[in-house]
Parts: structure tokens; C-alpha cells; sequence
């Protein structure tokens, strides 16, 4: 199976690009390759498709999101016509507007329900939640107070008086859409539009309700609890689906979306999944080697240093880093030992180091194998 190509390459766009950079991209190529003006032609319509797939996914925020970092397999390998989370009707509604034959090619536009009244969807909420690092590495379960948008109970979400002052719209017949035939450049064309009067809802209210005042949905402070995983990292989003704001008279909600932020630790610096600790030591304890603490996300854990430790050695605690996101995978912590000079001697211990200046054990030893402490580096992280 032939690999697919980035989705900004198929656009032809940056990475940056603008929600209406996206849409005026989309455009030129889908009017390009649409199949009404390459009949027959197995390549356009491939194209097309490919296009078509792209689109679905960059003008989402959230599949976006998951594409920049985990590529196709975050997006849950959408593909093209039909399939995989990509709505055609939806696409062509939102780029070429809901009176675009392109929208009736494929079903009829005004929401997604051909014959019928349009389902509407609430918008989306977002926050912000500060995770430290243990929260981080082990994963947590957060309760939040979120205020939202919930369906009014007295008129159950659709803004008349007890919910039943509403009758039939006599323009759509409550149909919730029209419909007009256009003259286009592929011909004559039938499209379908939401309903001016009523809106798409199919109903009018005749007596408004007393509590919501007909908007069908009143302001709450909601509880919530949110699962987060294990290694999610800064700026990552994540999503609680239909716990945004319900649209006003009836429909289904938005979602939640959660934007993680990373409190700084006060010892331990993140690198991906691993850990990194700078240990600082004194010359007499490198020298003769000792046993020292050092923390973990763990807790605390003794480690011991051999003499003859090197400044600027870096030791690995296999399995002390993060878990891998939706994986199995564990980082490691990495200790970056640093030995102490002091400023300030008395002169008692200037007196020591002064015999021991011209020791030969006290004399630098050029060894071939020692490298340099980018080389060491590279060594645990590629």
C-alpha cells in the first residue's frame, strides 16, 4: 500500500496556514478535481478524494492537532469519500457555503439530514488544566467545576412555554430546509439552504418559555471529572465529547476541550519521556565515591557513586522516566553529575589542597577515550 502523502503537501500549504488559507486552498483544488468536470477520469477523481481527506482533518482543531504530532495514525487513518470521519457534505457546506451546489452533490446541505430538519451543534468549550509531574507520569483523574450551556428542564431545550407552544413552519412545511435550483458552470443544479424562518428547526415557537425566555438552554455550573492519561505533555489537547454548550432551542452539545499546561518541578527538568537531574557534588565525594539521594517521580532512591566519577558523567535510572502516551514505552532519568568548586577556602583546607596541588594523582591524564559531553549526550537521547 503506497504511503500517503503530508496533508499540508496535498493542500499546498504551510504548516501555519490560516483556517482561511486551508479553505481558499481547498477551493481552487476541489473545483479543479471534481469529478463533474473530469468525468471518466480515474486520476482527478483519485485526487479529489486525496484533497478532499486532507481538508477533513486540517480545518478540524482537534484532528489537526493530533496530525501535527502523531501524523496519519493520530487521525485514525481517515480515508477519503465516505469513510473514516471525513463528511463530504460537511466539507463542501463549510468552504463553499450552504448554498453551493457542490453541498447538494453529496446529500443536501443544511446540517447533514437530507429531508429533514438540520441538527445543530453546540460550540465548544476550553480550558485550561495545570498538571504537575507526577500527575504527569502516572496519570489522574481531575473533578472541575465547568459553567456551560444545559437544556432549560422546564421547556426541555426547545424555548416554548412547557415545551409544547410550537407549531409546524409554514414556509419549509417542517421540512427545516428549502430548496432552489442553480445554474452553475456543470449545469443546473439543485441545492438545499436552512430554512429562513424557522432557522433549519422545522417549528416556530408561538409562546416563548417564562424561564429560559426561549433560548431552550439556561447557564450551569457543572462537576466534572476528566481522566488524564499518562505522558501527556504541554499544550496537548484533549477533548470530553458533547460536555460543551447545547445550542439554543434544541440540538446536541458542543465538547470540552482541555489544553494540558506542565507546572515546573523544582529539581527534576523534563526532555520527551526521559527525566533529567543535575546531581551536584563536592571534588572528595566524586573522588572516593558515596552513597546519595536523589529524587524521582517516584519518591527518593539511593544511587551509588563509583570514585573517579567524572563531572559531567551522566548516569541513567532505566524505567524513571514518563510513560510513552498511549504506549508501553517508560523514559528513563538521566543524572547530570556536576562537581562543586567552592570560592572561599580557610586556610586550613587552602594549606591541604596546596600539598595535594602537586600530587600525580592531582595531574590531568589526556585518555582517548574520553569524549566530549555533547558525544555522551547524544548517547542517550538518539
Amino acid at each position: 500500500m503506497a504511503q500517503k502523502k503530508d496533508f499540508y503537501e496535498v493542500l499546498g500549504v504551510a504548516k501555519n496556514a490560516s483556517e482561511d488559507d486551508l479553505k481558499k486552498a481547498y477551493r481552487k483544488l476541489a473545483i479543479q478535481y471534481h469529478p463533474d468536470k473530469n468525468p471518466g477520469d480515474k486520476a482527478a477523481e483519485e485526487k479529489f478524494k486525496e484533497i478532499a481527506e486532507a481538508y477533513g482533518v486540517l480545518s478540524d482543531p482537534e484532528k489537526r492537532q493530533r496530525y501535527d504530532q502523531f501524523g496519519h495514525q493520530g487521525v485514525g487513518g481517515a480515508s477519503g469519500f465516505g469513510g473514516g470521519g471525513v463528511n463530504m457534505e460537511d466539507i463542501f457546506g463549510s468552504v463553499f457555503g450552504e448554498d453551493s451546489p457542490f453541498s447538494s452533490f453529496f446529500g443536501g446541505g443544511g446540517g447533514g439530514r437530507r429531508g429533514g430538519p438540520s441538527v445543530r451543534k453546540g460550540s465548544d468549550l476550553r480550558i485550561k488544566l495545570k498538571l504537575n509531574l507526577e500527575e504527569i507520569a502516572n496519570g489522574v483523574e481531575k473533578k472541575i467545576k465547568v459553567k456551560r450551556y444545559v437544556a432549560c428542564n422546564t421547556c426541555s431545550g426547545n424555548g416554548s412555554k412547557n415545551g409544547t407552544s410550537l407549531k409546524t413552519c409554514s414556509t419549509c412545511n417542517g421540512q427545516g430546509q428549502v430548496r432552489k435550483v442553480v445554474n452553475t458552470m456543470l449545469g443546473q443544479m439543485v441545492s438545499t439552504s436552512p430554512c429562513p424562518t424557522c432557522q433549519g428547526e422545522g417549528k416556530v415557537v408561538t409562546e416563548r418559555c417564562d424561564v429560559c425566555f426561549g433560548e431552550g438552554r439556561q447557564l450551569n455550573e457543572d462537576l466534572l471529572s476528566i481522566k488524564i492519561p499518562a505522558g501527556v505533555a504541554e499544550g496537548m489537547q484533549l477533548s470530553m465529547s458533547g460536555k460543551g454548550n447545547v445550542p439554543t432551542r434544541g440540538g446536541i452539545a458542543g465538547d470540552l476541550l482541555i489544553v494540558i499546561e506542565e507546572e515546573e518541578h523544582p529539581e527534576l527538568k523534563r526532555d520527551g519521556g526521559n527525566i533529567v537531574y543535575e546531581l551536584r557534588m563536592n571534588f572528595a565525594d566524586v573522588a572516593l565515591g558515596k552513597e546519595v539521594e536523589v529524587p524521582t517521580v517516584g519518591g527518593k532512591v539511593k544511587i551509588n557513586i563509583k570514585a573517579g566519577t567524572q563531572s559531567g558523567e551522566i548516569l541513567r535510572l532505566k524505567g524513571k522516566g514518563l510513560k510513552e502516551l498511549n504506549s508501553y514505552g517508560v523514559g528513563d532519568q538521566l543524572i547530570h553529575v556536576s562537581v562543586f568548586t567552592p570560592t572561599s577556602l580557610t586556610t586550613e583546607e587552602r594549606a591541604i589542597l596546596e600539598k595535594l596541588r602537586i600530587s600525580p594523582s592531582f595531574q590531568p591524564k589526556a585518555d582517548k577515550n574520553d569524549r566530549s559531553i555533547f558525544d555522551k549526550m547524544k548517547d542517550f537521547f538518539h
